[in-house]
C-alpha cells in the first residue's frame, strides 16, 4: 500500500476546502439567512488559512509526488491572495445587504475560487497548473454572471467564459508542446531539459502560447479585450475580486513559470514579456483618458499596472521580483480602497457609476473625497503615497539590469495616465456638486478609509514589506 503524501503543506487549501463544503451545506439548510453568517465564516477561514501560512515560514517542501511546492515565494503570494479574497469580501457583504442580493453561494464561490488561486501559486507541474487554474476559473465566470437579472451581467458572465476557454486552450495547447519537446510535465524536468538544449525551438513555441494563456488571466495586452465589459457588468464588489485576488495569483504564477522551469531561456521569453508589459502599460494609459464610466476606468487603469508588475519579470533578477511582489501588494490595498469608494457611489439607494458622479464630492461627503483623492495621488505614483516606491521598485530593477529604456517608457506612461487620477480629483474638488451620494454603509466607509491610511504608512515605513517581498523572491532564485 502507498504511503500518503505529506498533507501538512496543503493544510491552508485543505481547511478552505473542508470550511466551504461545510459552509455550502449551512447554506442549503438556512438559506437566503446564512449569507452574512457564511461571508464572515469564509473571512475567518481565509484568516486562520493565512495564519497556518505563516506559521510554516515558507520552508521550502514538495509534495503530492512533485505536484505541490512551498517555500517563501509561494507563501508571499498566498497570503497577499487571501488578503485581497477577504477585503473583498467585505464588499460583497455589504453589497448583498444594500442592493437586497443575499446569496449564500457568492462568498463560497469567492472561497473555492481562492482555494484555485492557492493551487495554481504552488503548482509545480504543468497538469497541476491547469487544476488549480480552472478551479479559479469555472467560479469566477459563474461571479460575474452572478446578478442574473442584470442583462449587463449576464452578457459579462458569458464574454468572460467564452474568452476565458479560449486562454485555456492556447494554453493547453503550449503545455502540450513543452511536454512533446521536452518530454515530462514537471517544472524540475522542464528545466533540466531546456538547460541542456532538448526540444529548444519546440519548447520555445510552446512557451509562447503557455505566456499567451497566462497573459489572458492577468488581463495583459494584447489579451485584455474581455476586461472593461466584465468589469463594467460585473456587480462592484465582484469586480473589486477580479482587480486583485486573481490578477496576483496570475502574476505570481507567471513568475514561478518562467523563472521556474523556463528560466535558462530567459534570453527568448524576455522578449516577449518585454512586448507584453509595454503594451500593457500604454494601452493602460491611454485608453482609459476616454472612459467616462469608472468601472472601464479602473478596467483599463488595472491594465496599466499588470504592465508596470511585468517589467519585474522581464528583468527576470531578484531584484525584478521582489518588485513585482511588493507592487502587487500596494495595488490589492489601492485597487480594493478604490472599488470601496466605487461601492459607495449611490444616489435614492441606486449604484451610479459615471465619473461625473463624483462631481462636488468634497462638498457633500469630505471624508469620501478625501480617501478617494488618497488612492487616486498613490495609483498615479505621488509622493507622499506608497504607490511612488511601488513603481520605484520596479523601475530601479529595469535600469539595474541594464533595461533603462523600459524604464523611461514606464515613467512616460505613468506620466499619462496620472492625468486621468487627477481628473478625478479635480472633478470632486472643484466642479460644482451634483446630487449627493447616499450616505455610505459603515463597513464601506471604514474599509476605503483604513485603505487610504495605508497608503500613507506603506510610504512612511515600507522596509518591513520590501524585506518580506525579498526574502519571498530570493527563494525563486536559489542559486
Amino acid at each position: 500500500m502507498a504511503a500518503l503524501p505529506n498533507l501538512e503543506p496543503a493544510f491552508p487549501e485543505i481547511l478552505l476546502i473542508l470550511a466551504g463544503m461545510a459552509f455550502l451545506l449551512i447554506g442549503v439548510f438556512r438559506g437566503r439567512e446564512s449569507t452574512t453568517f457564511t461571508t464572515w465564516a469564509s473571512i475567518g477561514a481565509m484568516a486562520v488559512a493565512a495564519w497556518l501560512i505563516h506559521a510554516a515560514h515558507g520552508v521550502p517542501v514538495v509534495t503530492f509526488g512533485g505536484l505541490f511546492a512551498v517555500n517563501a515565494f509561494t507563501a508571499f503570494a498566498k497570503v497577499l491572495t487571501l488578503l485581497g479574497a477577504s477585503l473583498a469580501l467585505i464588499m460583497i457583504n455589504s453589497w448583498s445587504q444594500q442592493s437586497g442580493v443575499a446569496r449564500f453561494e457568492i462568498p463560497l464561490l469567492v472561497l473555492f475560487a481562492t482555494v484555485g488561486m492557492m493551487l495554481m501559486i504552488s503548482a509545480n507541474d504543468l497538469i497541476a497548473l491547469y487544476v488549480g487554474l480552472e478551479l479559479q476559473s469555472l467560479p469566477l465566470y459563474v461571479l460575474a454572471a452572478v446578478n442574473r437579472d442584470n442583462l449587463r451581467s449576464t452578457e459579462a458572465g458569458v464574454k468572460y467564459f467564452v474568452l476565458g476557454a479560449l486562454a485555456s486552450g492556447l494554453l493547453l495547447y503550449g503545455a502540450s508542446m513543452v511536454y512533446g519537446f521536452s518530454g515530462t510535465t514537471t517544472f524540475a524536468g522542464i528545466a533540466s531539459a531546456t538547460q541542456s538544449g532538448g526540444g529548444h525551438v519546440g519548447v520555445l513555441i510552446g512557451i509562447v502560447f503557455v505566456i499567451a494563456g497566462l497573459s489572458f488571466k492577468v488581463s495583459a495586452v494584447p489579451f485584455h479585450m474581455w476586461t472593461p465589459d466584465v468589469y463594467e457588468g460585473s456587480s462592484t464588489p465582484i469586480t473589486a475580486f477580479f482587480s486583485v485576488a486573481p490578477k496576483i495569483a496570475g502574476l505570481a504564477l507567471f513568475l514561478r513559470v518562467l523563472v521556474g522551469p523556463f528560466g535558462g531561456m530567459l534570453a527568448e521569453w524576455q522578449q516577449v514579456v518585454i512586448a507584453i508589459s509595454l503594451l500593457s502599460m500604454m494601452w493602460g494609459a491611454f485608453a482609459a483618458i476616454v472612459q467616462k464610466n469608472i468601472k472601464r476606468l479602473m478596467a483599463y487603469s488595472s491594465i496599466g499596472h499588470v504592465g508596470y508588475a511585468l517589467i519585474g519579470l522581464a528583468v527576470g533578477t531578484v531584484e525584478g521580483a521582489r518588485g513585482m511582489l511588493f507592487y502587487m501588494l500596494i495595488y490589492i490595498v489601492m485597487s480594493i480602497g478604490a472599488f470601496a469608494c466605487i461601492l459607495a457611489m449611490r444616489v435614492d439607494g441606486k449604484a451610479v457609476e459615471d465619473v461625473t458622479d463624483l462631481s462636488g464630492l468634497a462638498k457633500t461627503r469630505p471624508g469620501m473625497a478625501a480617501a478617494m483623492a488618497a488612492l487616486m495621488f498613490s495609483m498615479a505614483g505621488i509622493p507622499p503615497l506608497a504607490g511612488i516606491w511601488g513603481k520605484f521598485y520596479i523601475f530601479v530593477a529595469a535600469v539595474n539590469a541594464g533595461l533603462v529604456w523600459l524604464a523611461v517608457v514606464g515613467v512616460l506612461a505613468s506620466a499619462v495616465a496620472a492625468y486621468y487620477y487627477l481628473r478625478i480629483v479635480k472633478i470632486m474638488y472643484f466642479d460644482e456638486p451634483g446630487k449627493a451620494l447616499d450616505q455610505p454603509a459603515i463597513s464601506t466607509a471604514i474599509l476605503y478609509g483604513l485603505c487610504s491610511l495605508a497608503m500613507l504608512g506603506l510610504f512612511l515605513v515600507p522596509a518591513p514589506f520590501v524585506n518580506g517581498a525579498s526574502i519571498a523572491a530570493k527563494s525563486l532564485f536559489p542559486g
